[in-house]
């Protein structure tokens, strides 16, 4: 098995866990643990790319990734924000 593979493979399960996790009421999707496990995931996904290109494969986990970042920022913002009494 060749290191690409190894690198998708490994951010499939990722992605896949943190699904899974989620289904199972285990973490939220708007939780922390969430976003940087679909970020790394994505990653992960999109260094495998580098060695077999494959452009429609790249603009999603790009988008992905954007979208994790998204929401990891915008979750530690809101956590920073006071809470409305």
């Amino acid at each position: 098995m060749t290191l690409p593979n190894i690198l998708g493979i490994i951010g499939s399960a990722i992605v896949i866990f943190a699904y899974f996790a989620v289904a199972q009421r285990s973490i939220t999707a708007d939780s922390r643990p969430y976003y940087l496990a679909n970020l790394l995931g994505a990653a992960l996904i999109f260094a495998s790319l580098w060695w077999a290109w494959n452009l429609p494969a790249a603009i999603v986990e790009i988008f992905w990734g954007a979208i994790s970042a998204y929401g990891l920022a915008r979750n530690v913002y809101l956590r920073d924000q006071p809470r409305p009494r």
